[in-house]
């Protein structure tokens, strides 16, 4: 079986080790903080204390960090410390751009670089059930497939490099004006009186029926802010494709006015609660 290096073990990375370690992968794992790295040596993961020691002799290596600013750092030590013909996976949502960069200097190096952001958050990483949108060359792509059906039930070939985060682009722009919705439902219906459990099983299962509504919604109610995925990646998120849609002469009013709820959530210090947590904003506004 292959061996994979796993660079960044956070709330997605380290349940989609644990999915790919269930099916048998030996997986390198490596992150900044060495005690969420260390913590998977319990379910097999083998812990690396450097990213060379992670990825110098594994074939195929894959990343999911916070930023585009640690893509970038994080590809610059890949580069230096894997092998010819591995190919490098970047599952972090980040800048089209960038991805297209890391292609291009993958290639120098002779190491394949695609670009394959996830939806799903951590409930998709846990069950493996996420959708991965992938970006960069076919070939490279056909070799991953079953890694990535590891961890993923809806994988999708979308095209040359940088296609991938595109698309996650597209998905993060949906969502925004999603869970924005369903969060002004829920206020509307708590303010007309009504029973809110109740409302979300009435509207789940028809036309407004979404994972957004079935997932956030209960955590909305419930107030649960615990982090699925976080405030503060969700506007960076959304701060790349508003960048990229003004970059192609597109206007996002939707986007624009979420973005702004988030960032003034982020403002009065909950960039680390789960997205859920734009209920705050009714209090705050």
């Amino acid at each position: 079986m292959s061996k994979i290096g796993f660079i960044g073990t956070g709330v997605m990375g380290s349940a989609m080790i644990n999915n790919l370690i269930k099916n048998n992968y030996q997986v390198n794992v490596y992150n900044r903080t060495a005690k969420k790295a260390q913590a998977l040596t319990s379910i097999g993961a083998v812990f690396t204390s450097t990213i060379e020691e992670c990825v110098k002799d594994v074939d195929y290596i894959i990343t999911i960090v916070g930023m585009p600013n640690d893509v970038k750092e994080v590809y610059d030590e890949i580069f230096k410390y894997a092998k010819k013909g591995s190919i490098a996976v970047d599952m972090t949502t980040s800048s089209p751009s960038l991805a297209k960069e890391i292609f291009e200097k993958g290639k120098e190096k002779g190491i394949d670089v695609l670009d394959a952001p996830v939806s799903g958050g951590d409930i998709g990483a846990q069950k493996g059930t996420l959708s991965i949108m992938v970006g960069g060359e076919k070939e490279a792509f056909d070799k991953l497939v079953p890694i990535f059906k590891s961890m993923g039930t809806n994988i999708n070939y979308m095209g040359k490099a940088g296609s991938g985060q595109h698309t996650k682009m597209a998905n993060q722009i949906a969502i925004a004006g999603t869970i924005a919705a369903v969060n002004e439902s829920i206020k509307y219906a708590k303010e007309m009186g009504l029973d809110l459990n109740k409302v979300l099983n009435a509207i789940a299962s028809g036309a407004a029926g979404s994972w957004q509504l079935s997932n956030n919604g209960p955590k909305i109610i419930n107030q649960d802010n615990d982090p699925g995925f976080f405030i503060k990646h969700f506007i960076k998120d959304m701060k790349i494709a508003d960048e990229e849609a003004i970059n192609n002469n597109l206007e996002l009013e939707i986007l624009q006015k979420v973005l702004k709820q988030y960032e003034l959530l982020e403002e009065k210090g909950y960039g680390d609660l789960g997205t859920q947590a734009i209920y705050k904003y009714f209090d705050i506004k």
